[in-house]
């Protein structure tokens, strides 16, 4: 399970700012062990198919009002969120030219 260190903003802004930091950090995490022929197979309808798998799951935990024993129900929000910013760097045309700085990859 993933652990997320809070830097206690003390303003809006500087707390969504630290949420995409935790989305970016989770993104290049999964991308050096996924890659991209995971997403390149089906491109955005599979970006969408895994969103509706995990709002699915979100649903359903929430009105069962029980926590996931696999996933936290933050990180099942963070790959919702990672999934919509892939669709929209697939949309871009990003996703499929670029690659991960050598640095962050390493």
């Amino acid at each position: 399970m993933l652990r997320f260190v809070s830097n206690n903003p003390e303003h809006l802004e500087e707390a969504f700012e630290e949420v995409c930091k935790i989305l970016k950090d989770v993104f290049v995490k999964k991308h050096k062990d996924y890659g991209k022929d995971n997403i390149l197979e089906m491109g955005e309808l599979g970006v969408a198919f895994r969103e509706t798998e995990k709002v699915s799951r979100l649903k359903h935990l929430l009105r069962e009002n029980r926590e996931p024993q696999y996933e936290s129900m933050e990180e099942n929000w963070i790959d919702v969120a990672v999934y919509a910013v892939i669709a929209i760097m697939l949309r871009r045309g990003w996703f499929q030219k670029l690659e991960l700085d050598k640095e962050l990859g390493s």
